[in-house]
């Protein structure tokens, strides 16, 4: 079977909207937490959020008629992609069009523009509602325009499994390029749902935490954790069959190893909390990839900060891994971008990459009150130096979805 390489990113977050920005960002600790801004939230019981900061959609659109016929989540998600593709360099190549796909999800979709031509319907009337809503709405058409866009004729789907979507997406793409199905695929996730009735919905059902203070907002693995902080925006990475990036001479930033797909059959909202579906995960994507005590591994975790996840995971991690698991190097990036939903898996997967490659292990900052349910290794506070020769990231949804995918250091 074929080996599986990344060969371009791009990412749109909380904080930074390249993948350099976003890795200064997350190496130095900033916090991307805030109190909303982009609407008035003063009938919320919630008051903090992780918003894209300068998105100007103009610089990833030709033209105005685009932008006008595309939701947030799908901007987002062009944005992501062309820093992705324009890194792989892969359109300059002898590329055969019919093996390039698009994997690229989202947990909700275009819930902006439902929101909107809901509210025109009950004002205005049935006759003013956008012959592009439907379009907008749907989950599948950020992967849809980006295929457009690149001319992607290939294997092209979404894939929707709420805060595991984008792990999914950069996996199932794995096993398309690994099986013979494609030569290269975009691959991620895109999300734009902070909105009053969005967060409504989240702080209803006991997910979003309430505190006021920014630096007390996302707090992963602490024992102060009460809730995780709505993020958004978009991560891509760009999947190549191995001999193919080779042979045209592409910069390879990490082989992808090792993927696991499980569900808890248990809750739709609470995760099983003795992890038996996460460990199904992470011990199929560990196995996949031959991942073994010699190895040094950066694990970038769910941690949304939420009790029962962060509890959950980190036995989890402890089953996998046995007493190796308080030799991991495992942090949080939710604790600077939020919780970035369908596309949270995908900006994870591009912070383990840059990590493998820069031999960094970005920290999960304003940890302060150690928990004793979690008790490894979360890197607090400041990035460490590390020589990793691993990594794996996490991703666990609504509905019992567990994700996991594991990368192994580029040679040479």
């Amino acid at each position: 079977m074929a080996r599986v390489v990344v060969t371009g990113m791009g990412v749109i977050s909380p904080v930074g909207n390249s993948i350099e920005t976003f890795w200064d960002s997350l190496t130095n600790g900033v916090c991307g937490v805030d109190r909303i801004k982009r609407f008035d939230a003063s009938r919320l019981k919630v008051s903090l959020d992780a918003e894209v900061k300068e998105f100007e959609p103009k610089a990833w659109y030709d033209t105005v008629q685009e932008i006008r016929k595309s939701d947030l989540y799908m901007q987002y998600a062009m944005g992501a992609a062309k820093q992705a593709v324009e890194q792989s360099g892969i359109l300059e190549s002898d590329l055969d069009r019919e093996r390039f796909g698009v994997y690229v999800g989202s947990g909700i979709g275009g819930i902006n523009s439902t929101i909107r031509e809901t509210m025109k319907l009950a004002e205005k009337g049935p006759d003013l509602i956008s012959p592009f809503f439907v379009p907008m709405m749907i989950s599948n058409m950020a992967a849809g325009a980006i295929s457009i866009r690149f001319g992607a004729k290939g294997p092209t789907l979404p894939v929707v499994t709420a805060c595991a979507t984008s792990t999914h997406t950069i996996g199932e793409a794995f096993r398309a390029i690994k099986h013979g199905y494609a030569d290269a695929i975009i691959a991620g996730g895109s999300e734009a749902s902070i909105n009053e009735l969005a967060m409504a919905g989240f702080i209803n059902c006991q997910a979003l935490n309430l505190a006021e203070d920014p630096n007390e907002g996302s707090l992963p693995f602490d024992k102060r954790r009460a809730g995780f902080v709505m993020g958004e925006g978009a991560g891509i990475l760009v999947l190549e069959e191995y001999e193919h990036a080779k042979k045209r001479g592409a910069k390879i930033l990490a082989e992808v190893v090792g993927y696991g797909n499980s569900s808890d059959a248990y809750h739709i909202t609470a995760p099983d909390p003795e992890g038996d579906g996460a460990v199904r995960a992470i011990r199929t994507a560990v196995a996949e990839a031959g991942i073994s005590a010699k190895d040094t591994i950066y694990v970038n975790a769910h941690g949304t900060g939420t009790h029962l996840n962060d509890a959950m995971e980190t036995k989890a991690l402890k089953t996998v891994f046995g007493e190796n698991a308080y030799k991991l190097h495992v942090s949080s990036t939710k604790s600077m971008t939020g919780h970035m939903m369908g596309a949270t898996g995908a900006v994870e997967a591009i912070a383990s990459v840059l990590a493998l490659s820069e031999g960094v292990v970005p920290p999960t900052i304003n940890y302060v009150e150690p928990d004793e349910e979690c008790d490894l290794d979360y890197t607090p506070n400041k990035a460490v130096q590390a020589d990793l020769s691993c990594a794996i990231s996490t991703s666990l949804g609504f509905g019992g979805h567990n994700a996991c995918i594991a990368f192994r250091k580029a040679e040479g």
